[in-house]
């Protein structure tokens, strides 16, 4: 199974981080992914995303740095960013964040496989603002690792698939709820899962955001009542035209 592997990878580069210096969230800039994907009127809420490659895919893009990317997005309507920091599968670079950060002022998400709190203290350090946990990866464990990020500045976003990793997400007091469209265990994507679980979530005044298989303005349009942001990474950095490609999400 690829999120097996992925797992596996992420032990090996959990092991050689360093124990971190104990943080001041105060003094650390933050910058609230809820609140402007609350704040944002007269767009869709787009949380576009800096992907070089994908598991499903293969090599998505080459060529533009971070920084050019992120203030391409930014130019292009974006209400916040992500960024993806797993290299082997995803080819992406802690490094990739820190240059992003420094080019915009949006809030920016690290996506990676979160498995160790060490990762948590290296994400608030790199300048992210928000960090993914993945409910079945966590699984006991993700309430710990909500209440955590939250002590030392950071925004999670709890992503689930199913009903049960929903039930889970729930129990914890994320306010970000990421619907994954893709199953991470045979990678296909069914944008009905948003459809299915949404509502449980919004009735428990959470934020959804829907993530995974949005390819088109069309499906943000049939979604967008049912959620209230999209996450949105091959589709945008494998066009040719990246900007206008992400300003059609935006105003679909």
């Amino acid at each position: 199974m690829i999120l097996d592997d992925i797992i596996r990878s992420t032990g090996e580069r959990v092991g050689n981080l360093k124990t971190l210096p104990a943080l001041n969230p105060e003094t650390l800039p933050h910058r609230s992914l809820a609140a402007a994907i609350r704040a944002c009127r007269g767009k869709n809420a787009i949380i576009a995303e800096v992907k070089y490659a994908s598991p499903s895919r293969g090599r998505i893009h080459d060529g533009s740095t971070p920084e050019a990317i992120a203030l391409e997005f930014v130019a292009a309507g974006a209400t916040g960013l992500s960024v993806l920091t797993e290299p082997t599968f995803f080819g992406g670079s802690t490094e990739n964040l820190i240059r992003a950060r420094r080019a915009v002022s949006v809030p920016i998400l690290r996506k990676d496989f979160i498995i160790d709190e060490r990762q948590l203290a290296e994400t608030r350090l790199l300048g992210a603002d928000a960090v993914l946990l993945i409910a079945r990866v966590l699984g006991n464990r993700l309430a710990a690792f909500v209440d955590e990020a939250q002590v030392i500045g950071l925004e999670p976003l709890v992503e689930v698939h199913g009903r049960g990793e929903m039930e889970r997400a729930l129990a914890t007091e994320a306010s970000l709820i990421g619907i994954n469209n893709r199953d991470l265990r045979t990678l296909t994507t069914d944008l009905s899962t948003t459809i299915r679980l949404a509502e449980v979530a919004r009735d428990e005044g959470r934020l959804v955001i829907s993530e995974s298989g949005i390819i088109w303005p069309y499906d943000v349009r049939n979604l967008r009542r049912h959620c209230d942001a999209f996450l949105i990474g091959s589709a945008i950095m494998s066009a040719r035209d990246r900007r206008r490609k992400l300003e059609g999400f935006v105003f679909a």
